[in-house]
């Protein structure tokens, strides 16, 4: 088998309602789609869901990437996975989003050429997973009836964003609980907005609200505020944005900067690294969990096939698609009271109008 063609297509998706995180405000999403051909007939789609704030690539970048890649890849064999995120590795330094929407397209390819689901070919350690519901920021009273909002839909866990005033992140978590009620698994993500004091005196406050983890406090590149952070806080704390690389999972786990590692396959450049992160996060005896970057069906069906497959990868954020459902994008999986139930098709199981 081998690669004939990779095309790809621009997607901006307007979502439901603005989404609010310590890091900016989105109204829409620009996403690409790719569709690589194949000489046996076999088409496999992935997606690229950059982000200028997280992987420093836009929708730009990575229409300017993919040619370099197609004039690279026409020829290769789609199951030579080393092979090709080297050749993609020498052609252009990170670029992981670009790198992901190629890697995805291949998996899918493998999946339907063996007639396997994506998350048996990965693992196969079950076909369902549950995912939580993330409330952006918003008013304190606002976040509250969405939260409610949310349980009433059936979700067990919830992630509720912070990150811009920490008063303001105490009273919204304060009148969450107090909607969602005792069972509801909360967790919180700053997205990088506070300071290493913010935290510490906004996490031990969340203690009181029964907060299982706190993601991302501080930047990205204060791995030894993290781990200072974690030595005085009880509650969980997650690296996201501080995680992109087999590389950044070893520096953050030597430092015991976190206890839980948030992989994305828009981060790591595809399925094929994220499994590298994935070996030394568990090594660690670290826990992990899967997120996603506002992309649709495609992106989040891959994540969730990774997630099934692992037996260690215990946790997931995989929401982003909910927030504009349909764009011409099914399947991959069903989702009913927050728990993804993977769909038994060959590679990805989703329907693509490309």
């Amino acid at each position: 088998m081998k690669i004939t063609n990779i095309k790809w297509e621009k997607l901006r998706i307007e979502l439901d309602k603005p989404f609010v995180i310590a890091t900016g405000t989105a109204t829409h999403a620009d996403t690409m789609i790719i569709k690589i051909e194949t000489d046996e007939g076999i088409i496999g789609y992935g997606e690229a869901k950059p982000s200028l704030a997280v992987t420093g690539e836009t929708i730009d970048t990575v229409a300017a990437v993919l040619p370099l890649f197609r004039d690279a890849l026409v020829g290769e064999n789609p199951f030579a996975l080393e092979k090709i995120h080297k050749t993609m590795d020498r052609i252009i330094l990170r670029n992981s989003a670009a790198k992901a929407g190629i890697d995805i397209a291949l998996h899918d390819i493998m999946g339907k050429k063996l007639a396997m689901p994506l998350y048996k070919l990965l693992g196969g350690y079950e076909n369902k997973l549950t995912t939580d519901m993330t409330v952006s920021i918003d008013t304190p009273e606002a976040m509250a009836a969405e939260a409610l909002s949310h349980k009433q839909a059936g979700y067990t866990v919830l992630k509720i964003k912070a990150g811009i005033n920490p008063d303001a992140d105490i009273k919204a978590m304060d009148l969450i609980r107090e909607a969602v009620g005792p069972a509801m698994r909360l967790r919180a993500d700053a997205n990088q907005g506070w300071s290493v004091n913010q935290a510490i005196r906004v996490i031990d406050i969340y203690e009181q609200y029964g907060v299982e983890m706190v993601e991302q406090p501080v930047k990205y590149w204060d791995i030894d505020g993290l781990a200072y952070i974690r030595r005085r806080v009880k509650i969980a704390l997650g690296a996201d944005e501080s995680l992109h690389t087999p590389e950044d999972a070893m520096k953050l786990a030597k430092a015991g900067a976190a206890d839980i590692f948030n992989i994305k396959l828009m981060k790591s450049g595809g399925i094929y690294p994220a499994l590298h992160i994935n070996a030394i996060v568990e090594a660690s005896g670290i826990a992990v969990m899967l997120g996603c970057m506002m992309e649709t069906r495609i992106g989040n069906a891959a994540s969730a096939a990774l997630v099934a497959a692992q037996r260690n990868i215990t946790e997931a954020d995989l929401d982003s698609y909910t927030h504009f459902e349909g764009k011409g994008i099914d399947g991959g999986f069903e989702l009913e009271n927050g728990v993804m139930t993977m769909l038994e098709k060959p590679g990805l199981g989703v329907q693509v109008d490309f």
